[in-house]
């Protein structure tokens, strides 16, 4: 069975500002939160370093979770799938940006399959709820910074 999630947030910030932290695995250990201590790029992507193709790791000793980049459309859509490291399959998350006034809506939509039967609800409720303060992160910051 697959599950799914969508949070929003609004960042005072233009898109081309939420996007460019969004997309650079590095700055996220400055704004994500504390469950990313550490991001860096495994693999670089097209166009260099995070676009399509590339592999950021993400996480904190000993616990990473390594995504794919499958989708890099600045300033207003940034994609990634988990090649690695959560109890899940098939994930895909899609981030899209859309100026709203002067800032920015942003909507992060996720699905995926549990690979442990019966983990489905609660694994949905943790990634709505990470993604969500990820997002409400992601959109202060963005306005801290630009």
């Amino acid at each position: 069975m697959t599950f799914s999630y969508e949070v929003t947030a609004r960042s005072a910030a233009p898109p081309e500002r939420v996007f460019a932290l969004l997309a650079d695995a590095t700055s996220w250990p400055r704004w994500a939160g504390p469950v990313i201590g550490h991001a860096s790029w495994e693999r670089e992507g097209s166009p260099p370093p995070g676009g399509v193709g590339a592999i950021r790791k993400l996480g904190r000793p000993p616990f990473f979770a390594r995504e794919e980049i499958v989708a890099y459309e600045p300033p207003t859509h940034h994609a990634y799938t988990i090649v690695s490291g959560n109890p899940v399959r098939n994930y895909r998350a899609d981030v899209h940006l859309v100026p709203d006034g002067d800032g920015t809506r942003i909507t992060w939509r996720g699905t995926f399959d549990p690979l442990v039967p019966g983990t489905g609800r609660m694994l949905n409720a943790f990634y709505r709820s990470l993604i969500g303060g990820t997002a409400r992160r992601l959109a202060a910051h963005a306005e801290r910074d630009g």
